[in-house]
């Protein structure tokens, strides 16, 4: 997951987690490994059958430079019990206003 922008900008990102039907699993636990320059949340949705996670992740950095962390998904899974997901985030100075 890529958070790149300007530190004036709001910067989110979304992806969903959609188990296979033949390994299915529940996420039971979320943190990250620093936490520092991000913000996550984890929610649950509901598709007929099937249960799917959305990760949305929020820069939190108010400086211009680069961040890296990891977010660890813990699941009931035997098979995978830890998922993780790796963020970058690029962040530059404000945009400057064109002049024509």
């Amino acid at each position: 997951m890529r958070l790149f922008g300007t530190v004036d900008s709001a910067l989110k990102e979304t992806v969903r987690i959609v188990p296979e039907e033949s390994y299915p699993f529940k996420i039971i636990d979320t943190k990250a490994q620093v936490g520092k320059e991000i913000r996550y949340n984890v929610s649950e949705e509901h598709q007929s059958r099937h249960t799917s996670y959305l990760l949305t992740v929020e820069n939190v950095k108010r400086t211009t430079g680069r961040f890296y962390d990891t977010i660890y998904l813990m699941t009931d899974s035997q098979i995978k019990p830890k998922i993780s997901i790796r963020v970058y985030g690029k962040i530059s100075g404000p945009q400057k206003p064109k002049l024509n």
